[in-house]
């Protein structure tokens, strides 16, 4: 899998200054990203708080851990 440039906090940072008024094509070019990725980004993390985002990635981590013991079982 392809290793990201922006790690989801800095997403949400990045998300967050849109919100505080900055165009999306000055953001887009001053983080070398295209407009349609920032546009991805608002679809995926715009209502999220950078806590939120780690708690995101703990549940994912958890839930794959659940995976694997009930992938176990069944072997």
């Amino acid at each position: 899998m392809k290793k990201t440039r922006y790690t989801e906090e800095q997403v949400v940072r990045i998300l967050g200054e849109l919100k505080n008024g900055k165009s999306i094509a000055e953001t887009g070019r001053q983080y070398g990203v295209s407009e349609q990725t920032i546009h991805r980004w608002r679809a995926k993390y715009d209502d999220m708080g950078v806590s939120d985002v780690k708690r995101l990635r703990e549940l994912e981590a958890e839930n794959r851990n659940l995976k694997d013991i009930v992938a176990q079982q069944f072997l």
